[in-house]
């Protein structure tokens, strides 16, 4: 314009290499220059707005249109004595809107949440980082933050800027590394991302480490987003903790929530979900990674937005929804939680601010060699307290009551995979990643303190010394932990041939030389029904209704074990065919029209029988995790292919499981049992007809005869269904 107008002077021009810095996303303190200033002759105000046709500062009893100094800077010298209370009119080619200005705001991050966060102590960090919808000042709108200390800037983007990143360039808090910006009037449902300069000065547009909901895959923006849901679930939450895991009933339902019956969303699933876990008795169930993840066949293992469940199935409400309604059923919710690794997609947590951030500095450290994925860097105090507040965060946030630990032995090893010289040891010269146990340590320790009645879970293969001893005692503080080895042995004991049995007995009685070293869970899970591995029934040998038969007497023989129960979806009624994701399992030989439905229904019964058993017994699970609730009756009857073993409860009243895994009935078979019992009933047998056996089975209780077997002075006269296993009580 030639002539300014009225009471508009040119603001003070800006420095050539501030205003690059600034137009090109490189500015760390961009409200130095944005925003109002008192100054000599009044005050100065400068706008950025890209596209802008205008910019006009509205106040009261003020209305003056800024001077246009080009790349979307707008600024002006207005003859003030104090900055009011201003908003801006901008101007468009088709669109006028009167908004707030952000560059008037303080930061909206506190002092106190600065200094948790450059300790790497922060245990709420997700009220601190990310996306949070505030009033601020009294103004309502949404308040940015993102940790990114190797960017030269970042600014913000996302619809409310038609997706164009010049606009909002945020400021650095000082030495964190943290980013802040407040945007006014911006608020849940909008859509963000961030663009990072890079040290290199290249750009990178990156989803939001800490958003708490995301766009549904394959897009992959971040959603602003705040809970409204009000819980209803106060009862279980008090009672959860009463106790503890190892020694309370647990039987686990694993599911994969996108496939368990396709097409749900996480409402429809709590119609559904709670009714069908409840009538089969399982305690608790267990999901595969829910957290947000680009590729639907990584199962959820591959994670992009450690804080957002996926929104594939609905929004963090919906699944707070589904949680809350197992809860109401009296069933406890188990997470799959994955801090091993996460993919390389250039939108997301990779190289995020154009150097190595959450990953290792170290290229040979930082490479997955499994998984093509990046491990992270557990020894940098902001990345450790990423994993732990997220592990904090869904206990606290969405009230769920275990995390399963994926992938341990990963973390723990530095050699994991990885041949000899590409890998350096620590240092006191071993292959034991300290970083990765410390963080463990960290993690168990402060879900344990901050959140009542939670059990953590390791998958942990190896044969690491301490899985489940508490911190304070040098272990890594898990409450139970993945038995690998006792479901390798035993799977490949039933999936022999009956014949051939008797040379591997030893796979079916191993398990007890090490099951007190800590607290287990006995895993029939996913990874054992899927790539070729067949699922449960078709690992076992023999015709149709032999391996009906094994199936239901391995399970029996499993639940009675020390050691908690794990089945993943299908196997509770012996489906066929191995998992898939896209598929689900097989509900339809369920249905009375398919001619060999009722076999897998008596699959299930027994499945169900299994738990309401196990659940009425203590014998089986209070005294889970020590020697004395256990003793072996019959363990080297390897011609015979005949397990028997006694379980004990607190008070010393006793169970008697004995599996026959031989396809014939064994008649007159002696088992030696405490003299001090006077009866024994059969309160399980996985050979009843309901089941779809051959109904070989004691109709009236068993008294002890005084005739010495196995080493005790009384023993039962038995006769031992074929393929099966029985349990009898006093």
């Amino acid at each position: 314009r030639t002539t300014p107008p009225h009471g508009v002077r040119p603001a003070p021009a800006l420095d050539a290499a501030e205003r690059a810095r600034l137009l090109e996303g490189r500015h760390h303190d961009p409200h130095a220059l944005l925003g109002a200033r008192a100054q000599r002759g009044g005050v100065a105000f400068r706008v950025l707005r890209p596209y802008a046709k205008s910019v006009t500062i509205v106040a009261k009893g003020l209305r003056a249109e800024l001077l246009d100094e080009g790349d979307g800077l707008f600024s002006g010298l207005l003859p003030l004595t104090g900055v009011p209370d201003y908003r801006l009119l901008v101007t468009y080619e088709k669109d006028e809107i009167e908004v707030h200005d952000p560059y008037r705001f303080l930061p909206a991050l506190g002092e106190l949440d600065l200094h948790l966060i450059g300790e790497g102590r922060h245990e709420e960090l997700w009220t601190a980082l990310g996306a949070q919808v505030m009033e601020h000042q009294g103004v309502a709108g949404t308040r940015f933050t993102v940790w990114a200390p190797n960017a030269q800037g970042v600014r913000v983007t996302g619809d409310f800027s038609y997706w164009d990143s010049v606009a909002y360039p945020m400021r650095s808090l000082g030495s964190t590394g943290v980013w802040e910006l407040f945007l006014p009037g911006v608020g849940e449902g909008t859509l963000y991302k961030y663009d990072i300069t890079r040290p290199d000065g290249g750009h990178t547009l990156r989803a939001d480490p800490m958003a708490r909901y995301a766009e549904v895959p394959p897009a992959n923006a971040s959603v602003v987003t705040a809970s409204r849901y009000e819980w209803g679930d106060a009862r279980w939450m008090a009672a959860r903790g009463i106790r503890p895991a190892h020694q309370a009933p647990m039987s686990v339902y694993e599911l994969h929530l996108a496939s368990w019956r396709p097409g749900l969303s996480y409402r429809s699933l709590a119609e559904q979900l709670p009714s069908y876990v409840k009538e089969l008795g399982f305690t608790h169930v267990e999901f595969m990674p829910v957290a947000e993840h680009p590729f639907g066949g990584s199962w959820g293992y591959q994670v992009t937005g450690f804080y957002a469940p996926t929104s594939r199935l609905g929004s963090p409400d919906d699944f707070r929804f589904l949680v809350d309604s197992l809860h109401r059923a009296g069933i406890g919710v188990i997470v799959d939680w994955v801090p091993a690794h996460f993919p390389r997609d250039d939108w997301a947590l990779a190289e995020f601010d154009g150097r190595p951030l959450y990953e290792h500095q170290d290229p040979r450290r930082a490479a997955h060699p499994d998984w093509g994925t990046l491990e992270f860097d557990y020894g940098r105090k902001e990345v450790r307290n990423f994993l732990v507040a997220n592990a904090v965060y869904w206990c606290q946030e969405f009230h769920v009551d275990g995390l399963r630990v994926d992938a341990v032995a990963s973390m723990l090893y530095l050699d994991y995979s990885r041949a000899e010289g590409d890998w350096s040891p620590n240092e006191h010269g071993g292959r034991e990643n300290l970083d990765a146990v410390a963080l463990l340590q960290e993690m168990n320790a402060t879900v344990y303190r901050r959140c009542p009645g939670v059990v953590t879970i390791a998958e942990e293969s190896t044969a690491w010394n301490g899985v489940t001893r508490p911190t304070d005692s040098g272990g890594l503080g898990f409450g139970l932990k993945w038995n690998m080895g006792w479901m390798h042995d035993t799977l490949r004991y039933v999936s022999k041939e009956p014949v051939h049995r008797k040379y591997h007995h030893h796979d079916m009685t191993f398990g007890m030389v090490y099951a007190f070293s800590e607290n287990y869970v006995l895993p029939i899970s996913h990874d054992e029904v899927v790539h070729g591995k067949r699922s449960l029934v078709s690992k076992m040998p023999g015709d149709w209704w032999q391996q009906r038969a094994t199936h239901r007497a391995y399970l029996g023989f499993m639940w009675a074990h020390p050691g908690k129960q794990l089945l993943f979806m299908g196997q509770e009624f012996a489906q066929g065919s191995e998992w898939s994701e896209t598929y689900g399992p097989d509900w339809w030989v369920l249905d009375s029209s398919y001619p060999a439905a009722g076999d897998h229904r008596g699959v299930r019964e027994l499945v169900r029988d299994l738990n309401r058993a196990y659940t009425a017994a203590p014998a089986l699970w209070e005294r889970d995790a020590v020697p004395e609730g256990f003793a072996w009756v019959e363990a080297d009857a390897a011609d015979d292919n005949v397990f028997a073993f006694l379980r004990y409860a607190n008070d010393g009243s006793p169970l008697l499981c004995v599996s026959n895994f031989s396809p014939v009935v064994r008649h007159g078979y002696r088992i030696g049992v405490p003299e001090e019992v006077p009866l024994w009933r059969e309160v399980l047998n996985t050979d009843r007809e309901v089941y779809g056996g051959s109904g070989v089975h004691h109709d009236r209780p068993l008294r002890p005869e005084p005739v010495p077997a196995q080493g005790r002075p009384k023993s039962l006269r038995m006769t031992l269904p074929p393929m099966a296993t029985v349990w009898l009580r006093p």
